[in-house]
């Protein structure tokens, strides 16, 4: 195996492997369904959505995360502590019932007038943002980034392996957006509000244990 091969071999297996654990969309599909009601093909507009914006994210955070975090002289635990304090109260909210069952009415009720930029727009927050790509998962691909080599041939078989593996971690996220429905439908109704609600209990946690390891690592830095 040449050295190239092995280069963007592992860009293709480590990025997904590193990213998907995190991002883990098993957690946010109850959410997913719940903000998409009955709405078969609403939800594979958003699902679709979701997917490219993920993309879009993590390249973005791959590519430039550290450059752009540099230039503003923001340090990755400052983006964790944000970050988790975002998802926290997004998991807050959905905890207290109230503003994820007025999201998932306005979805319904407006599902087949939606404009596409609607959509657009409520896919990518908080759906796509905190939801699916965290400051965590964030954190987690600018770290990847900053690994890869910096130029020549070993560049172009790291950066096309990773672009490889960032594809496969989006699209792992929209099958699972896309057949949440048939994923979760035997659970019933209730089955699937307690589902909700401990997914979002267990995203309060997250952004808790998020907030904790920026402080930490803050702390150690300074």
């Amino acid at each position: 195996m040449s050295d190239l091969f092995r280069v963007f071999l592992t860009a293709v297996l480590l990025v997904p492997a590193t990213l998907l654990p995190i991002i883990n969309p098993l957690v946010g599909a109850p959410i997913f369904m719940a903000m998409t009601g009955d709405h078969r093909h609403l939800a594979v507009r958003m699902a679709r959505r979701v997917g490219l914006n993920c993309f879009f994210l993590l390249a973005g955070s791959y590519f430039v995360g550290g450059y752009v975090l540099e230039f503003f002289g923001v340090s990755i635990p400052a983006v964790r502590v944000a970050g988790g304090i975002l998802v926290g109260a997004t998991a807050w909210r959905l905890l207290n019932d109230s503003g994820q069952d007025d999201l998932q009415k306005s979805l319904a009720n407006a599902a087949e007038e939606m404009l596409d930029r609607e959509i657009a727009r409520r896919s990518f927050l908080p759906m796509t943002f905190p939801l699916t790509v965290g400051p965590g998962t964030i954190a987690a691909a600018i770290t990847l980034g900053a690994a890869r080599p910096e130029h020549g041939a070993a560049w172009v078989a790291s950066v096309t392996g990773a672009l490889i593996g960032l594809a496969v971690a989006a699209l792992a996220v929209y099958l699972t957006y896309r057949y949440s429905r048939p994923l979760l439908s035997r659970l019933g109704e209730t089955g699937v509000l307690v589902l909700t609600r401990l997914a979002a209990f267990l995203l309060l946690a997250i952004g808790v244990d998020i907030v904790w390891s920026g402080l930490a690592e803050f702390i150690r830095t300074t």
